[in-house]
């Protein structure tokens, strides 16, 4: 298992995590089950957002005695009420039910306290101006929480964290499916039965958010990797060709900021099929040659930092310089970190000789060659 840093939280996490949700559906011993199952593979991150008393309690026994071993995302507004579960901000019953998942959970303290499912932007400012927020700076204060984190699928509300200089970290939803669509507020939009065929390219401000995180240091750990199993299949995928779920994890795992990806898993099996990540080859891995095959696909001319243009005949590792270029030009001057970490390659833009293979191996068409010209002159 290799480990990301998580933004500058300081901590170290797996870049395969365990997304929980599924565990509602087991019972206390199959839980232990697929928990052990992902220690035993090097997994040391959870999320845990629901509610449900049971699964926490599950989950609580499962990590009992080894409370250290995991970094825990436990969400601060998911409630239980009345049977069901509710989000809300009414910090009475926030409160009862954040005390309920530390004490089921086993517990005295979670490493990321999410504020959770924010979407609209409307309601990130009145949590961020008022006393929802005040509530979640006073448990960090307290050591209660030790990092601020926020979960969302919208774009909008995730650039807005991400440079509010409070939140942490963001739990946000990415996949190749849903990196083409516009930022909403309805989770809904994101799982139509199908998409938009004018839909052409990364969305713009779903990349400029990536971008933004990486600049500022907000990590990111991915939720809805998979998008719900749908990429599985040629049937239900938006472009037409099933993807596997390394290539999803790959995908994931080669956009800025991102540190890990919670993935669901219903059995040891679905474990395997995510670790499996760890020892791919190349071939396995690579998502850009299905979805520029597919029958549907928008990625034409835009760098996903896929990798595919390497070998380089001058050792530039040509996906990293192309990521430095797309941060260093969303600011009136280059960074000093950017540049130092652009001048600490053992290769860069300038010593491209213009041979243009990387181009010829390209899936999606990137201009490669003008992009170092670009650079050079950039960074110069």
């Amino acid at each position: 298992m290799k480990y990301r840093e998580l933004g500058k939280t300081g901590l170290s996490v797996s870049e395969i995590g365990l997304g929980a949700e599924w565990l509602e559906r087991h019972n206390t011993r199959e839980v232990k089950e697929i928990i052990d199952h992902c220690e035993a593979a090097g997994i040391n991150i959870l999320d845990c957002w629901m509610s449900e008393p049971n699964v926490r309690s599950n989950i609580g026994a499962a990590i009992a005695g080894k409370r250290d071993r995991w970094i825990i995302q436990g969400h601060i507004g998911s409630t239980w009420q009345n049977g069901q579960y509710v989000r809300t901000r009414q910090l009475d019953k926030v409160d009862v039910a954040f005390k309920d998942l530390l004490t089921r959970l086993g517990t005295d303290y979670i490493d990321l306290g999410m504020i959770h499912f924010v979407d609209e932007v409307k309601e990130f400012h009145q949590i961020m101006d008022g006393e929802f927020l005040e509530y979640v700076c006073q448990l960090k204060k307290d050591g209660v929480i030790r990092h601020i984190g926020m979960s969302t699928h919208n774009p909008a509300v995730a650039k807005l964290a991400a440079q509010s200089g409070v939140v942490e970290m963001i739990l946000f939803s990415i996949n190749p499916a849903f990196d083409l669509l516009p930022a909403s507020e309805n989770i809904d939009d994101y799982f139509k039965e199908q998409y938009d065929e004018s839909l052409r390219g990364i969305n713009p401000e779903r990349e400029e958010l990536y971008k933004i995180c990486e600049q500022n240091q907000v990590g990111i750990t991915v939720m809805k990797g998979y998008a719900g199993g749908r990429l599985f299949s040629a049937q239900t995928s938006p472009f037409g060709v099933a993807l596997t779920p390394v290539q999803c994890i790959h995908y994931v795992l080669t956009r800025p900021a991102v540190a890990s990806i919670m993935a669901g898993y219903d059995s040891v099996a679905h474990v395997d099929a995510a670790v499996a990540y760890e020892t791919a080859t190349d071939e396995e891995k690579d998502y850009a040659s299905v979805l520029a095959k597919a029958p549907l696909h928008a990625y034409f001319g835009q760098c996903t930092y896929c990798g595919h243009c390497a070998p380089c005949p001058a050792g530039i590792d040509i996906a990293m310089v192309n990521k430095l270029y797309d941060l260093a030009v969303m600011q009136d001057e280059v960074p000093a970190t950017l540049r130092a970490h652009y001048e600490q390659l053992s290769a860069n833009a300038k010593d491209c000789v213009g041979c243009k293979g990387c181009e010829t191996r390209c899936p999606f068409g990137v201009p490669v060659a003008s992009r170092m010209e670009k650079t050079a002159k950039l960074f110069a």
